[in-house]
C-alpha cells in the first residue's frame, strides 16, 4: 500500500496533508509513504524531516500510489502515474469543483471528500471542517484586533481608562465558538448570535451575551448533522432588525455563517455597516463563498463608511503549521480507523464510507452530490 502526499498547487495554499508525525504512523501500519519534493515548505516542514520519518521524498511521489493525500483536490494532471482505482483523499470542494469530480470518475479514481465526513461521535477526530474552522475562528479575531486601531481589553491607567472593545460574533459553529473564546481572552465584551436556539447555552458557557430573536416562535435553525439551515423570510426580517440595533454599538464583528452547498447567507447590509462607528472592523469568514457582508472581498481590506471589512479566501492557511498538523491527523485518524491488517489497506464501512465517497467504478456515486444537480 503506497500512500502519496502531494505538494499543494492551489494559489495561496501553504498547508500539507501529512507531517513527519503522521508519516511515521502510516509506516507503522505497514504502508509505504512517498512525499512530493517541497510539499511541506509552506508549513515549515523540510524534505529532510520527512525523510528522517521514513518517507521517500521524490518529485514523482504519486507514481504507483494507491492512496493520494491532499489538502485541496488535485488536478487530474497531478495524479498521472497513480494506480487505477487509487483513492483521492482530500478536501475536494464537491459542490464548487464538480467538473473536477467528474474528471476523477472518468479517470477511474475513487474520490473521498473529507468535508462530507458525517458529524457523528466516532468521526469527530476525522473532521477537517472542525479542525480548520477552529483555527480560522481564532485567526479572524487576531486579524481583526490587528486592524482595529484600539486596544481590546479595558485598561485603567494614571492617564485614564481605556474602554473594552465590543465584539459581536454572528454564527456559533466551531469557528464562532473559537472566535468568542479568543475575543474573551483578549479582554473584549463579547456577544453572539445564531439561528440555532440550542447555541444559547454554548454562548453563555463561554462568558458571552447571547443575542437572539425572541419574537418569532418555532424556529430552531438546525438541519441534519448539526448544520445550519436557511431561515424563513419572517425570521430573516426579525434577525435583520435585531442585528441593526445591536451592530451599531459594536467595534468588532466576526461573521461565520455558511450553509453547505449554498452561497453564504447575507448577514450584514451596507445600510447596517453605515450605522457602525468609524474605525470598527468586520471580519467575514465566509468571504470565499460569497460573503456574509455586503461589499466584502477576499484578501482585501475594503473600507465602507469608515468601517474596515476584511476576510481571507483561505483563513486556515495563514496558520499553516498548526493547520497542517491538525489536518494531517484528521486524515490519519480516518484511514487508520478502517485499516485492515490482513488486507494491508483501509476498508471503509457503509456509514462513513458512503458519506465521503464521491466516485467509484468510473461514475459519481454520492447521493448528496447527485441530489444537488
Amino acid at each position: 500500500m503506497r500512500i502519496a502526499v502531494l505538494k499543494e498547487r492551489a494559489a495561496g495554499e501553504s498547508r500539507v496533508a501529512a507531517t513527519p508525525e503522521t508519516v511515521k504512523k502510516f509506516i507503522a501500519l505497514g504502508a509505504t509513504v512517498a512525499v512530493e519534493t517541497g510539499a511541506g515548505e509552506g508549513a515549515s516542514i523540510a524534505d529532510a524531516d520527512y525523510a528522517a520519518a521514513g518517507a521517500e521524498v521524490s518529485p514523482e511521489a504519486v507514481r504507483g500510489a494507491d492512496i493520494v493525500l491532499g489538502v485541496q483536490g488535485p488536478e487530474i494532471a497531478a495524479l498521472a502515474g497513480a494506480n487505477q482505482g487509487a483513492w483521492i483523499v482530500a478536501g475536494l470542494d464537491p459542490f464548487g469543483q464538480r467538473a473536477r469530480i467528474d474528471g476523477y470518475a472518468d479517470a477511474g479514481y475513487e474520490a473521498l471528500a473529507m468535508e462530507f465526513m458525517p458529524r457523528i461521535t466516532r468521526a469527530q477526530s476525522m473532521d477537517i471542517l472542525s479542525s480548520q474552522s477552529n483555527l480560522a475562528g481564532y485567526k479572524a479575531v487576531i486579524e481583526a484586533a490587528s486592524q482595529y486601531g484600539r486596544a481590546f481589553p479595558m485598561m485603567m491607567t494614571a492617564a485614564g481608562t481605556v474602554a473594552a472593545a465590543k465584539c459581536f460574533v454572528m454564527g456559533v459553529g466551531v469557528a464562532g465558538l473559537q472566535a468568542i473564546a479568543t475575543a474573551r481572552r483578549l479582554g473584549a465584551q463579547v456577544s453572539a448570535t445564531d439561528v440555532r436556539s440550542a447555541t444559547r447555552e454554548q454562548i453563555q458557557s463561554l462568558g458571552a451575551k447571547p443575542i437572539f430573536v425572541e419574537s418569532v416562535a418555532g424556529i430552531e435553525g438546525e438541519g441534519a448533522g448539526g448544520y445550519a439551515t436557511e431561515m424563513s423570510e419572517e425570521y430573516q426580517k426579525a434577525q435583520a432588525e435585531l442585528v441593526s440595533s445591536h451592530i451599531a454599538k459594536q467595534d468588532i464583528v466576526i461573521t461565520t455563517a455558511l450553509i453547505p452547498g449554498r452561497a453564504a447567507p447575507r448577514l450584514i447590509s451596507d445600510a447596517q455597516i453605515a450605522t457602525m462607528k468609524p474605525g470598527s472592523v468586520i471580519f467575514d469568514l465566509a468571504v470565499s463563498q460569497g460573503g456574509n457582508v455586503e461589499g466584502s472581498q477576499a484578501d482585501q481590506v475594503v473600507v465602507r463608511h469608515g468601517v474596515k471589512i476584511i476576510g481571507f479566501s483561505n483563513t486556515a492557511t495563514h496558520l499553516a503549521a498548526d493547520a497542517s498538523a491538525l489536518f494531517a491527523r484528521n486524515l490519519y485518524n480516518f484511514l487508520s480507523a478502517f485499516w485492515d491488517k490482513e488486507a494491508g489497506k483501509p476498508v471503509l464501512d457503509e456509514e462513513i464510507g458512503d458519506a465521503v465517497r464521491l466516485t467509484q467504478g468510473g461514475k459519481v456515486v454520492s447521493e448528496r452530490l447527485l441530489g444537488a444537480n
